[in-house]
């Protein structure tokens, strides 16, 4: 008889707790509309851009807001595609791409084993002086940048770009760092005691287990490289060597003089369909890697 009034009393807690007030509904109704209203506000620059490429140069300059262009012109894609910079410029940014990914990753995930798992004098001091370096905008250090790449002969060259980040990325050390922190550390003494050197526990146990965290990073690490604008317009000069942004942004000042917005759009839109297809496949996992990172 107890058991069954204890079970009636669990019941009306559940049930007053999952009963919700109409001042409730309605305090939701609006945190909806609100957060709709800012989605809309956020996503219609980006719908417009996309509309705004298939429109003509007498439909972007009459001033009237169109999403459906008529007639649809599909034929400023294939110009932006024909023209040399612009195919030179996504084979420049691949070329930064593809070493920094690799090395940088590499370097990353073996500097995040090292804080987390291995013990050595100073560890966390040089972790919080490492990680300090994050509040450093680039602007404060581009100028000693310059000078220093100039005095080695690498301006005008691709290798600002690609050296530095191949000694690893600090962000992505502290998000590999908090998520070795949840791998039991007796997987290292075990494998120390039959044997296994530091890095062959790095290599053949905690890099496959990371490897979900360390695959999200350099996703976001790719979108940050492809998108970077500052670096390349600082530290390359010469058109040959332009990367995809750099090559945008020329379009933007030869173009627009002729107000060919519609080319300077299209050139847009390819550049974020790499990035867009990368986060909505990956978002959940982006989402999870984030959010887990932040919490350990």
């Amino acid at each position: 008889m107890s058991d069954r009034v204890i079970d009636r009393k669990e019941l009306l807690k559940r049930a007053k707790k999952g009963h919700r007030t109409k001042k409730q509904k309605a305090g939701d109704v609006i945190v909806f509309v609100l957060l709709a209203l800012g989605a809309v506000t956020m996503v219609f620059p980006l719908i417009y851009m996309v509309a705004t490429s298939f429109m003509t140069k007498n439909q972007i300059l009459s001033g009237k807001l169109t999403i459906l262009p008529d007639p649809i012109l599909i034929g400023k894609y294939s110009e932006v595609l024909s023209k040399g910079s612009f195919i030179n410029g996504i084979l420049n940014t691949m070329k930064v791409e593809i070493p920094v990914l690799f090395f940088g990753g590499f370097t990353s995930s073996l500097a995040a084993f090292a804080f987390a798992k291995m013990r050595f004098r100073g560890k966390d001091t040089f972790f919080m002086a490492l990680l300090a370096t994050i509040m450093i905008p680039f602007a404060v250090v581009m100028i000693p940048q310059y000078v220093l790449f100039t005095k080695m002969g690498w301006t005008n060259s691709l290798l600002p770009l690609i050296v530095p980040g191949c000694f690893g990325n600090v962000s992505i050390i502290f998000f590999l760092r908090q998520n070795l922190y949840s791998i039991p550390t007796e997987l290292m003494e075990a494998a120390k005691l039959d044997g296994c050197s530091y890095f062959g526990v790095y290599w053949r146990i905690f890099l496959p287990l990371m490897k979900g965290a360390l695959g999200t990073q350099l996703i976001l690490w790719f979108m940050g490289i492809w998108n970077d604008y500052l670096a390349p317009v600082i530290f390359l000069r010469n058109e040959d060597k332009w990367t995809l942004q750099v090559v945008i942004k020329s379009f933007n000042s030869y173009y627009a003089i002729q107000s060919d917005y519609a080319l300077i759009m299209a050139a847009s839109v390819i550049s974020i369909i790499p990035t867009l297809i990368l986060f909505f496949c990956f978002q959940k996992v982006i989402v999870q890697s984030v959010a887990i990172s932040g919490i350990k």
